[in-house]
This record gives structure tokens, C-alpha cells and sequence, in this order.
């Protein structure tokens, strides 16, 4: 693999830039592998990734319908906290956040995080309890966070009205470890190192049917052929389901769209990541100067990745009274991307009722910020044929035994 670095850059610039490798090879599927990841987003590339990096498991295909990053990877508001009430969630956000603080050394591709912090506004007493119980939750897991006032809140961030008529700012749960990332710097930095790892990423290659003998997974039957595997994995966000159903089983998700959009880009003037849930927007400002807004999900099944007219009225209006700045911001795009949603709005990461085959889904609307995390996670997964510590409370057995690990009744949102 070609290294990048300053000395690089400096050379090809001298040559015209003419001398660097390709950054990943598309190459055609062989007729079987030791494993078989059905995703190249950002989920599947970490599995593999870290497969070749922790145990040395490299004869290894990541297939993509698409294009690599062009599913949820590639349309998402790049949110990166772990400030989980529960401790499963926080065990895993928190592994995840702290490899992002390495990641661009670790695969020698700058994905451009930005540690610049998340805050959490509390606009209602009942939200000013439930963050204070996070915020000691957290203390218990560490997870380092604290919760904030009115004054630090606006010293932070000094374009919020936190006098606001409806919904007055009274605190805000602060991570100052938490931030952003370049979304498709991440899933092209994983193709990246796998491919100089020698795994082969399969694009344009839709998997039709999943092919099984015994009540096992033998391989996948895709546009490109039949392709055999020891061991197959599912990680494909929002088209789970349908995976699930060639596989002979079902999962308790739902899939839906989940909506953002972008201003037109303005000089710098908000420096950390805000999240209103009380009105349901959060917003950051990207590199470029856009405002990065995100709103909620479409309350109807779907898998469009098309925007919402109502999200942009209500998402907009909400927004407006925090930030009365943006009121005269143009829009320049929405989009939705594809999530799916299980019912205590945590993952599933573990075995299947088919032998051979595992799954990692239902990260509902927080999976970009996890991804390092659940890539570690997965690959312990399918390397030792069961769940390692940070997967075992995220299970396909805890809807059948009860063991929920519900974060949308304990953080009030999923994002």
C-alpha cells in the first residue's frame, strides 16, 4: 500500500500527481472465501478491517449492491458521542469514539475527526433530570461527560437563544470528547487498508438469493455469480430485513427513512454539535461552512432515500427559535437515508437462526458514530462463532427473553 503523508503529497505535486495508486482494487469476485460481508458501508469495511487486523483473516469479500459508502455510510449528519445511559450502549459508543481519536494513524487516511464537542440541550425540567442521571451514568462507565448551565452553554455556543418563548434552554448534557468525522473519508480509509490487507471489494454485485445446505450458509447467489463462504455476515443498515427474509428468517426492525439537509456555506460561526431534542433538530457546521441539520424519521415504512417537505417545515421551524440566526439561511439539499429501527432502538450484533451466517443491524439512526466499535464487535463475532464482551448484551435472543436495552425511553432520542 501506498503511504500517505506530507513527504508524499510534496512529491507528487513536483510530478504532477501522476504517480499515486489507485486508493482500493475493484476486482471480480473469486469463487469462494473464508468469509462473505454483504455491505460496504461503513459496518462492513470495520468488520473487515479489523478481521485482517486482529486475527489474520484476510481471504475475505465485502460485496455492495452499489457503490462502497453510498448507502447510510455517505448520508449521514457524521454525529460522533457516547454518552449512553445504558451500559451496553455506552460500553460499545465509547469503544467506537475512542478508536475514531486514532483511526486516520491507523489506516494512514485522514478521515478528519473533530473532537469538538457535543452538547445535549435540556429545554424541559423532565430533560434537566434525565440528563443529570445520564451525566452520573456516565461518571459510573467512564464516559466523560457533565451537565452544564444555561451560561456555559451559550459561552460555547453564543448564536443559541437560550431564552427561547416555547422551549427556554436550562442546562445541556456536555461531551467534549464527542464531535464530527468525514463520512466518506471513514468508509473509503477502511476500503483502503483492506485492500492493501488483499480482501476484494466487490461493487455493483447485488446479492439475489442466500445459499444454504444442512441449515447452514454455504454462499450467496449475486448478479455477479455464485460465491461461496465458510462463514457469511449481513450488514447492509436499512435492507436488513430483506436479507434476513432470503436467509429463512425474520428480525423484529422496522426500516424508514431518516431525513437531513444542508444550508449554503457561511463563515464560521458554531464550533461544537448541538442536539435539541425536545424540538427533534440537531445541526453542526461542516469544513466547508455548510449547516449540517438533521430532523427525524418518516413515520411511515419506507426505503426511499428521498427527503420529506414536512421535515423541512418542521424540522426548519424548530430549529429557528434556538438558532434565530439560520432563519435567513438558503437550503441547498435534503436527502434521507435508509435506518433500521428495532423496538428498544439498540443494535443486534450476533448469531442467526442460520448456522454460518451473522448479523449486525438495527443501529437505527446513531450508526455512523459506532462504526469503529461495532467492526471490532462483528469481527470478534465471526471469529470466534459467538459474541465477544461488547456484543453479548446485543443479541438476537434478548427480544424472545425480555432483556431489552431500550435507549429511546432513556435518552429520550436514538440519534
Amino acid at each position: 500500500m501506498q503511504r500517505y503523508s506530507v513527504f508524499a503529497v510534496a512529491r507528487e505535486a513536483l510530478r504532477h500527481h501522476t504517480g499515486w495508486d489507485r486508493a482500493w482494487r475493484s476486482p471480480a469476485p473469486k469463487a469462494k472465501y473464508d468469509v462473505v460481508i454483504v455491505g460496504a458501508g461503513g459496518h462492513g469495511l470495520a468488520t473487515a478491517y479489523w478481521l485482517g487486523k486482529k486475527y489474520g483473516i484476510r481471504n475475505v469479500a465485502v460485496i455492495e449492491k452499489g457503490w462502497l459508502g453510498g448507502g447510510n455510510t455517505g448520508r449521514n449528519t457524521t454525529i460522533i458521542r457516547s454518552n449512553y445511559l445504558q451500559d451496553p450502549s455506552a460500553a460499545i459508543y465509547e469503544k467506537a469514539r475512542s478508536l475514531y481519536e486514532t483511526i486516520s494513524q491507523d489506516i494512514n487516511y485522514n478521515v478528519m475527526f473533530s473532537p469538538r464537542g457535543v452538547m445535549m440541550l435540556a429545554q424541559t425540567h423532565h430533560e434537566v433530570r434525565g440528563y443529570k442521571r445520564t451525566a452520573q451514568a456516565n461518571a459510573l462507565q467512564g464516559v466523560q461527560t457533565e451537565f452544564i448551565g444555561p451560561g456555559r452553554v451559550k459561552d460555547l455556543c453564543p448564536i443559541l437563544n437560550i431564552d427561547g418563548p416555547r422551549y427556554p434552554v436550562l442546562g445541556a448534557l456536555w461531551q467534549a470528547r464527542g464531535g464530527t468525522a468525514r463520512h466518506d473519508a471513514v468508509a473509503w480509509g477502511y476500503a483502503r487498508a483492506c485492500s492493501a490487507m488483499g480482501m476484494d471489494i466487490v461493487q455493483q454485485c447485488e446479492v439475489t438469493a442466500v445459499r444454504q445446505a444442512g441449515g447452514r450458509a454455504i454462499g450467496v447467489t449475486t448478479t455477479k455469480g455464485d460465491i461461496d463462504c465458510d462463514k457469511l455476515a449481513l450488514v447492509v443498515a436499512g435492507h436488513s430485513g430483506v436479507l434476513a427474509e432470503m436467509a429463512g428468517f425474520r428480525l423484529p426492525i422496522e426500516s424508514v427513512a431518516l431525513q437531513a439537509l444542508v444550508s449554503e456555506p457561511i463563515k464560521p460561526c458554531m464550533d461544537v454539535v448541538v442536539m435539541a431534542n425536545t424540538v427533534h433538530g440537531y445541526m453542526s457546521q461542516s469544513d466547508k461552512g455548510e449547516m449540517v441539520i438533521g430532523g427525524g424519521t418518516d413515520g411511515f415504512n419506507n426505503y426511499t432515500q428521498r427527503g420529506s417537505f414536512h421535515h423541512i417545515e418542521e424540522t426548519v421551524r424548530a430549529l429557528i427559535e434556538t438558532f434565530p440566526m439560520i432563519s435567513r439561511l438558503k437550503m441547498l439539499r435534503q436527502w434521507g437515508g435508509i435506518v433500521d429501527v428495532t423496538g428498544d432502538r439498540s443494535p443486534i450484533i450476533g448469531t442467526t437462526p442460520l448456522g454460518n451466517c451473522f448479523i449486525n443491524c438495527g443501529w437505527g439512526t446513531g450508526g455512523f458514530k459506532a462504526i469503529p466499535g461495532s467492526g471490532w464487535a462483528t469481527a470478534d463475532l465471526i471469529a470466534r462463532g459467538e459474541p465477544g464482551p461488547l456484543a453479548a448484551a446485543f443479541t438476537l435472543d434478548r427480544f424472545r427473553e425480555g432483556r431489552f436495552i431500550d435507549e429511546s425511553v432513556a435518552a429520550g432520542v436514538a440519534h
